[in-house]
């Protein structure tokens, strides 16, 4: 049997864009068949984009979508096409649609639907009564979305079982640092148990908080990758694979027959189709093999899209960032210039008296290296009507966190007036550490339209800013960030000789701790059990606690961790549980007061 070439369309959808994302199916068509493939792939609810939320729940948008598949289906001739599209029958299905000759010819449901993390697929959809193959060219395929391959067994070993020896799996797999090699390990590994092909087509780009890697890839029946697509870009991958080698390989390892003799008649056959891109004198194209990115490299990248995504799909021409010459802000500004480029990206610097001449300089500078529009306004005047409107009611108390918040809360409200009048979107630039601790000021730094680097800590902070230096200089140009924004210790500077370690732990034990309580969900004894200072743990436990109500106010931004705030975990903000130590029964909670530093 000749070989089938497949093509895997990683596109990059837009949820609610109906006829937007028709289009981008059709370019991928044509694309397919200009290549010769007889089969091509598009990702999991492509037609509405995903995940598409409560719009699942209309019946208009679910017909409409419906209509567009049928537009689309309309235009399918020569090749085989399995694109991904809710179904609306006698429930709502989670479906790859089955394009052919013209026509929907058949629909498959996803089985396995995840409802953990960032997923809700039980509160829309039904799970599909079981697996289901079709035949291309005589190439018995085996149909899966998503998380049907994420556990063994059904339905991609049915499908194996019942003489499929080429899995697709059409995929839309949100992103987390290191995630693309899990997928490709992971897949890999049901490729060799279950001897089989498997194709793996998954949706890359930005949806609010969620970005979609793309990294699509084909494994042989021996797990080795034979083409990958790249990471985090649309791309057209197309790789010829060898059904007979699995069949070889099932006639020599007879351990499946069993098994297969008891699955028959279990796996729906949806149907045979001819296409016209037979490979019987063509060359064998085993696919290019993409490098997968370095961890850091991986990270800035999905930041630089997810930036893009958010601001573009939401029709924002230009953003604007608070710089102040720390580290922070730099990296947003580095990200956004190179998701938006430097004539869509406008800094402000807004010093106060105790800004300190060196990191307005190096605001200056980065702006100046960054090619990017620069405004100062200072807020030394504005700092003093507050105080002005404010001394009567304050009268007889001393200055506090009150006075170094209403400086935050001042720029915030620049920020947010010049957003205003010019229609642009501002990027806050706070950090995991300090809103997991509640170190930022509601409606100051807090107040924006999208946190870049809400889900970023602060050490990687650090390493995704040298990350940009490295390409720097491999590419032999100038640096862009002066040297002193790196080593200078980071600071809020909202009164004189502050430093961020005055008010919280050193970095490298905070991190520790959030990753553990917040990630791990660890608990105060197992975290002192991994070295952590008891005394930094109880408080920094407490601080995580109380600042939910603060992060419940922080606009939306990009996941990178395996669990970010915000859909990722969902704690209340009324939570009187507090784990005591020792495995002692829970203590009440004590009442609410200030956090470090920050309200």
């Amino acid at each position: 049997m000749p070989p089938l070439r497949i093509a895997l369309a990683q596109v990059n959808a837009v949820v609610g864009d109906l006829e937007g994302n028709a289009e981008r199916v059709r370019d991928g068509l044509r694309s397919a068949h200009d290549a010769g493939a007889q089969l091509v792939l598009f990702p999991e609810c492509v037609i509405t984009g995903y995940p598409a939320e409560d719009l699942l729940l209309r019946e208009h948008f679910l017909r409409d979508a419906r209509a567009a598949l049928q537009d689309i289906a309309a235009d399918v001739h020569g090749l085989v096409a399995i694109v991904g599209c809710p179904e609306r029958a006698e429930d709502l299905f989670n479906s790859a649609a089955v394009l052919a000759d013209g026509a929907v010819r058949a629909w498959y449901r996803k089985m396995h639907l995840p409802n953990y993390g960032v997923f809700d697929e039980l509160r829309y959809f039904q799970s599909g009564a079981g697996g289901a193959v079709i035949e291309v060219d005589g190439v018995r395929v085996g149909l899966t979305v998503c998380e049907d391959v994420w556990s063994p067994g059904s339905p991609l070993a049915e499908e194996a079982l019942a003489g499929a020896t080429v899995i697709v799996n059409v995929s839309a797999s949100p992103y987390h640092a290191g995630k693309g090699l899990e997928r490709e390990r992971m897949i890999a590994q049901r490729a060799r148990d279950n001897l089989s092909v498997v194709a793996f087509c998954a949706l890359v780009g930005g949806q609010d908080e969620l970005i979609f890697d793309g990294h699509s890839f084909v494994v042989d029946h021996e797990g080795h990758a034979i083409a990958r697509a790249p990471q985090f870009t649309e791309s057209l991958l197309v790789a010829d694979v060898d059904p007979d080698a699995a069949a070889a390989a099932r006639l020599r390892d007879t351990r499946q027959r069993p098994a297969a003799r008891s699955v028959r008649g279990e796996v729906a056959h949806l149907g045979a189709f001819m296409t016209a891109g037979s490979q019987d004198e063509a060359p064998v194209q085993r696919g290019p093999l993409a490098p997968v990115l370095e961890r850091d490299a991986e990270v800035y990248a999905a930041l630089v899209l997810g930036t893009h995504d958010y601001v573009e799909k939401n029709g924002f021409a230009h953003a604007v960032i608070g710089l102040s010459g720390g580290i922070d802000s730099t990296l947003v500004a580095l990200v956004a210039v190179d998701a938006l480029g430097a004539d869509r990206v406008t800094c402000v610097t807004m010093p106060s008296p105790y800004s300190s001449p060196e990191t307005l300089g190096d605001a200056r500078a980065l702006a100046a290296n960054l090619g990017v529009e620069l405004l100062e306004v200072p807020i030394a005047p504005a700092m003093g009507a507050y105080d002005a409107a404010l001394a009567p009611p304050f009268a007889g108390r001393a200055p506090d966190i009150t006075e170094e918040n209403l400086q935050a809360r001042i720029r915030g409200n620049l920020l947010m007036a010049l957003s205003n009048k010019f229609g642009w979107i501002v990027l806050t630039t706070g950090n995991k550490s300090e809103m997991s601790v509640g170190y930022s000021t509601l409606y100051g730094d807090s107040a924006g339209g999208f946190a870049v680097i809400k889900d970023v800590p602060k050490l990687l902070v650090y390493r995704l800013v040298e990350e940009r230096a490295r390409r720097d200089r491999d590419a032999g140009t100038e640096l862009v960030v002066p040297a002193t924004i790196v080593t200078r210790a980071p600071s809020a500077e909202l009164r004189a000789d502050q430093r961020d370690e005055d008010s919280l732990p050193p970095y490298q034990v905070l991190d520790r701790i959030i990753e553990g309580y917040v990630e791990g969900d660890l608990d105060r004894d197992q975290l002192v059990a991994r070295g952590l200072p008891a005394d930094d743990v109880d408080r920094v436990l407490r601080l995580i606690d109380l600042a939910e109500y603060k992060r419940r106010q922080n606009p939306p931004g990009i996941k990178i961790t395996t669990r970010a705030f915000g859909r990722d975990r969902r704690m209340p903000i009324t939570n009187r549980y507090r784990p005591a130590a020792g495995g002692r029964p829970p203590s009440r909670a004590p009442a609410r007061t200030a956090g470090p530093g920050r309200r």
